[in-house]
């Protein structure tokens, strides 16, 4: 039997699902972002352990084209639109920690004086280059030569078919898996990985219309079914399938083929994960369960602070739902504006005492 999932019980609410898929998230570099609807979200614990929120609009690509909301269309979209969300974010998450830069290098120094923010461009256009092209290689082209090798290139039976393209399909799995085992070493990564937990737990505490505060928070699941991790599980699973079509075709056009499927294997992604983020039954449980296992590998168990952060983001993300959180906000731009204030009138008077000595050493002349 399938029935939607439940977010309230006993809260008296005729609509218990009306805040299932209201609020998403991301872990940051010590933060969190949380999205609903076009308002977006972004605390970070600064270095001088203060917590900081930024707050943004974003107007969806399918409020502006109703087509881009339209099912299989829209996953797309979505996937298009996050991923460049997510690169803004993250960016903007290290200039809110307040590290302090170091002093440039006289060779920095002199690539900043010729080349300026071409320099910074080109080096990031190389850099996503780069990560694509190596993303391909891993999860693409990696997986179909291997198991090519294995099965030779041509299978005309279909048992023998399915299990080529289920071992390149499991292949790439563990290839993602111990990626994520590696970069996970790294400490920064780990703490990442805790914030993701702490943006999972603070989301199904909202859903369920508990009180949002560290203890009801720490007492979720650090495992979410709408989560990204899963949509890349699920992404994987469903290449198996389709990679069935083609799977007898040499490795670099079984390659390209999975490049040019790869926008359908997105589309029907999305609409599975957003199913199951509504629906619980066993047809989803099932194909949930690989996703919400591998989070057990990209989340971890946050600390107090990291879930006061998660907590922040989420009611600023939904100051409607959390009106407490205006104040919040409010004494944190006044702080802003004073700290500000105070940086231009130290600067003034430097820049004056400045003037005075080359007047001095003027009039001396």
């Amino acid at each position: 039997m399938s029935k939607k999932n439940p977010c309230c019980e006993n809260n008296g609410c005729d609509n218990k699902d009306n805040r299932i898929g209201t609020v998403g998230g991301q872990a940051v570099l010590e933060g969190v972002m949380m999205k609903a609807g076009n308002r977006i979200a972004l605390s970070v614990r600064t270095v001088d352990g203060d917590v900081i929120t930024d707050v943004d609009e974003m107007t969806p690509p399918g409020e502006k084209c109703k087509i881009l909301k339209w099912p299989l269309i829209r996953g797309i979209v979505n996937f298009v639109t996050m991923m460049k969300l997510s690169m803004k974010t993250l960016n903007k998450s290290v200039e809110m920690l307040g590290i302090e830069e170091e002093e440039p290098t006289k060779f920095e120094k002199w690539l900043d004086k010729h080349f300026g923010k071409s320099l910074v461009n080109v080096a990031t256009a190389i850099g996503t280059i780069l990560g694509l092209v190596l993303a391909v290689f891993l999860f693409m082209f990696l997986p179909t030569v291997t198991s090519t090798a294995i099965f030779g290139e041509v299978q005309e039976q279909w048992g023998m078919r399915i299990l080529k393209s289920v071992f390149s399909g499991v292949f790439r799995i563990a290839i993602f898996l111990a990626y994520i085992g590696l970069v996970a070493l790294i400490p920064d990564i780990k703490r990442t990985f805790q914030y993701h937990g702490a943006e999972h737990k603070s989301v199904f505490c909202h859903e369920k219309y508990l009180e949002l505060n560290v203890e009801n928070v720490k007492a979720q699941s650090r495992f979410h079914p709408r989560c990204g991790t899963s949509f890349l599980v699920v992404m994987m699973i469903l290449g198996i399938f389709i990679n069935l079509f083609f799977v007898n075709t040499p490795v670099i056009i079984q390659t390209c083929l999975k490049l040019v499927t790869l926008p359908l294997v997105v589309a029907l992604g999305y609409e599975f994960i957003r199913f199951a983020g509504r629906h619980d039954n066993i047809f989803t449980r099932i194909l949930s369960a690989p996703g919400l296992w591998i989070q057990r590998l990209t989340t971890k168990e946050p600390t107090d602070d990291q879930i006061e952060v998660a907590i922040q983001s989420l009611k600023a993300a939904l100051p409607e739902t959390y009106p407490e959180i205006v104040e919040v906000l409010e004494a944190q731009k006044a702080k802003e504006e004073a700290e500000k204030t105070a940086d231009d009138e130290q600067k003034n008077e430097a820049d004056e005492e400045s003037a005075k000595e080359n007047s001095g050493e003027n009039e001396k002349e």
